[in-house]
């Protein structure tokens, strides 16, 4: 997989935790391939397992050379997750971690961005929005908080018009497989992979009206700001 990966072009992975264990798992990996980056967090799916414990594991997680980032933290209103009030808790006590450590976010959001952007207003953060999913009206919201949207494969779907919008009028932005899932026009139905990422780029090159190579030059240079020394 990391072989079609490089030949598709991509230099560099930034894979994230969704609890204790699963960070750990995720800096094992990049010790092992160099072009692996990791963030260390617990997903609002997994917010009842942040403990003090689980604080104080991610903390010294964190002091790895491959850890760039806190994450995947966030809100997820869709019903499958954990119950609201462990969420919001959770992404706060992380959100605090973070800026405790001078680390950036990788921030989930699904059907929840009101209610995100309330819970950071008044926080300074930095960030990767990831998988963004609303229109291009609130972008500018996002980008006052700090936070850079990523697109993935919904961005290829025909009907994500909206999408594609945000994609072209953002100031900034990365772009994410969001692996193994969201696999991007003439891959769906099939398990997302790094590689396919190139399919994302290709489209959100088009919007933009921009190169693949001018497309890659600035989502390198915004990553590289974002995530630091360590990227």
């Amino acid at each position: 997989m990391l072989e079609r990966a490089r030949t598709a072009g991509v230099t560099r992975i930034l894979t994230c935790g969704e609890d204790v264990a699963s960070s750990e798992a995720a800096i094992a990996i990049a010790r092992a391939h160099r072009e692996v980056r990791v963030a260390v967090g617990v997903h609002p799916h997994r917010a009842d397992s942040l403990d003090d414990a689980a604080v104080a594991a991610l903390r010294a997680l964190a002091a790895d050379r491959s850890v760039v980032a806190i994450g995947e933290i966030g809100i997820d209103l869709s019903g499958r997750s954990a119950p609201r009030a462990e969420q919001e808790r959770a992404f706060l006590r992380q959100l605090d971690l973070a800026g405790e450590l001078g680390l950036p976010v990788v921030v989930h959001v699904r059907d929840a961005g009101p209610l995100v952007r309330e819970l950071l207003g008044g926080r300074t953060v930095r960030g990767q929005l990831h998988c963004y999913s609303e229109g291009p009206e609130e972008i500018a919201r996002w980008r006052a908080l700090g936070l850079v949207p990523s697109f993935a494969g919904p961005v290829t779907y025909r009907a994500n018009r909206a999408l594609r919008a945000a994609a072209r009028v953002t100031d900034a932005l990365l772009v994410e497989t969001d692996a193994p899932y969201l696999s991007p026009e003439g891959h769906r139905g099939a398990r997302n992979e790094p590689a396919y990422v190139a399919v994302t780029y290709a489209a959100v090159a088009a919007e933009r009206g921009a190169d693949l190579s001018a497309l890659s030059a600035t989502t390198d240079a915004v990553a590289a700001a974002l995530f630091g020394p360590r990227w």
